[in-house]
């Protein structure tokens, strides 16, 4: 990197170059200073930003959590499903996403099983799990008194469409997650609302 870099700039080239690697090769076999080599700064500079490698890990899965809120979002903002059809829309959009060669499935999973002892790298996956949960609740009907459980439930059918991706590297998981969904939410429309 040349010295001209604004402070942001230094920070946000870190973060990009190590959570590449982190995904593609997983955060135990990339060492920091490999980050440092192939990011082109100084071990002084990586920790003047991050106090270690667990640091590291969280920034890059933050990073990681608004590129795939702001994915979602754009993604349910494109089309013009309403209803249930919107909901499903984010299985289609994991597909496309699944069909991409670079594809590993979910980073948060992937970091907290290689990190099992980083309550950093844990609560962030906690916080991403909770805010894709909060999505799904959002597209169901507000008048639905089961809205949240039913959100628990397709929040399980992504992650499990994510990890069969991953294992088989077959995307139509996330095809077969959307079937299951559609058939949860005709059960859940057609319970009767608890007096």
């Amino acid at each position: 990197m040349n010295n001209t870099t604004s402070p942001l700039t230094i920070l946000d080239h870190i973060i990009d170059v190590a959570g590449s690697l982190f995904y593609r090769e997983g955060t135990k076999s990339v060492g920091v200073d490999r980050i440092i080599l192939e990011a082109g700064v100084a071990k002084a500079t990586m920790y003047r930003y991050f106090s270690g490698k667990d640091a590291l890990v969280a920034a890059c899965l933050q990073r990681r959590h608004d590129k795939v809120m702001a994915a979602l979002q754009a993604g349910l903002s494109a089309t013009r499903a309403t209803g249930h059809a919107k909901v499903l829309r984010v299985f289609e959009l994991l597909h496309a996403k699944a069909e991409s060669p670079d594809f590993r499935g979910c980073a948060f999973m992937l970091a907290v099983a290689e990190n099992e002892g980083s309550e950093e790298v844990r609560a962030i996956a906690r916080m991403h799990k909770q805010t894709v949960q909060a999505l799904f609740a959002e597209l169901l009907p507000p008048a639905w008194p089961q809205a949240q459980q039913i959100a628990a439930q397709l929040n399980l059918l992504y992650d499990g469409a994510m990890a069969q991706i991953l294992i088989f590297r077959k995307p139509d998981a996330a095809l077969v997650a959307k079937e299951c969904a559609a058939t949860l939410l005709r059960a859940a429309e057609q319970k009767p609302a608890r007096a």
